[in-house]
């Protein structure tokens, strides 16, 4: 298949191999190197998830061009059109396609090594998005529909509890219990989305540190990558997911994770350093955007899991359900050490 679909795009010689790419949870990545010497990354996008794979290219098409002579971010990573001029190929099977060169002497690590690691992903997360403060956020399409509503995504969790097609139910009620009993705190950032109350900004939405390529000889940021979620959001949902994934103790599925406040600080640093335009009210809830982040994880997780794992690419049948309990875990720690998070933003 991938020889078929690499025949569509203008490569710098031929493919003599395509690895597969493990890393990610959602599309499929193969690693393409030609006799040239170039290499290029080319993907499956995972239409399940993401349903309109035009408005994604068409929002990266934007967000290039407006970035193309800024010194404020992070290059972005262009891909490349087809031989007949389009942004991605399909296949006979209605797979989409599309293909970005390689970024030589990178580094992408899953979680970060040292605090340094993760005050540059702060950075990088932090300069793209100051860099389109000033993008008209409603040009852009939401790729994937009320990604961070956290109340839809609770209702969500509800309906896939009462049809349970799995027979799983009986399996989580505690898991449901904790997560039902947070749910009203966990809706507070919409509300404030609703309400005009904070600003919509260009968000990334997936700001793990793997999305961050570092420079593999200087370990600092050259830009920040998988750019599919890219939508209207809150600046808390970039600084909450960010938190989730590299400030916690273990892995998103590690039994028992709890906060590294070092870890935490050190974003807290990079992050507010490279967003100089963040208001009060923003500031001031970030440690909420952290918490509200972790849990919606985890309902979507459950979510997941209760719905035969449709969404999440899993190792072992009960993967989805290890996460649910590890973000929650996380989650929990985070409620003891709340006062801590805020005294590290005022600081």
């Amino acid at each position: 298949m991938t020889d078929v679909i690499l025949r569509r795009f203008p490569l710098e010689g031929s493919p003599v191999s395509a690895e597969v790419i493990t890393a990610g949870h959602i599309n499929k990545s193969f690693l393409v190197t030609c006799d040239s010497g170039r290499r290029y990354v080319l993907q499956r996008v995972n239409r399940f998830v993401f349903h309109d794979v035009g408005a994604i290219m068409e929002n990266l098409r934007m967000l290039r061009e407006y970035l193309h002579d800024s010194r404020e971010a992070p290059p972005m990573v262009c891909f490349i059109d087809t031989v007949d001029g389009r942004s991605f190929a399909e296949d006979a099977e209605g797979g989409a396609w599309r293909l970005c060169p390689y970024v030589e002497n990178s580094l992408s690590l899953l979680r970060p090594e040292n605090e340094t690691d993760f005050t540059e992903s702060a950075l990088a997360f932090g300069r793209f998005q100051y860099a389109l403060r000033d993008f008209p956020v409603e040009r852009l399409t939401d790729t994937i529909p009320r990604f961070h509503d956290t109340p839809e995504r609770f209702r969500q969790l509800r309906a896939a509890m009462e049809s349970d097609p799995c027979g799983r139910r009986s399996e989580v009620e505690r898991e449901l219990d904790f997560a039902f009993v947070r749910e009203e705190r966990a809706s507070v950032l919409q509300t404030c989305r609703e309400s005009g109350e904070l600003p919509l900004r260009v968000t990334h939405n997936d700001t793990k540190m793997s999305n961050v390529l570092l420079d593999v000889r200087t370990r600092r940021a050259l830009c920040v990558i998988d750019l599919d979620t890219v939508m209207p959001g809150l600046s808390a949902y970039d600084f909450g997911d960010a938190i989730r994934a590299g400030a916690a103790t273990g892995a998103e599925d590690g039994a028992g994770i709890r906060l590294d406040l070092t870890y935490y600080a050190a974003f807290v640093h990079g992050f507010l350093s490279a967003c100089p335009h963040l208001t009060a009210r923003e500031r001031e809830l970030l440690p909420l955007g952290a918490w509200t982040m972790t849990i919606e994880c985890g309902v979507r997780f459950l979510t997941d899991y209760l719905s035969g794992d449709p969404y999440f690419s899993i190792d072992h049948p009960s993967h989805n359900l290890e996460r649910a309990c590890a973000q929650f875990s996380l989650a929990a720690d985070m409620e003891h050490r709340f006062r801590d998070m805020q005294e590290i933003v005022k600081r």
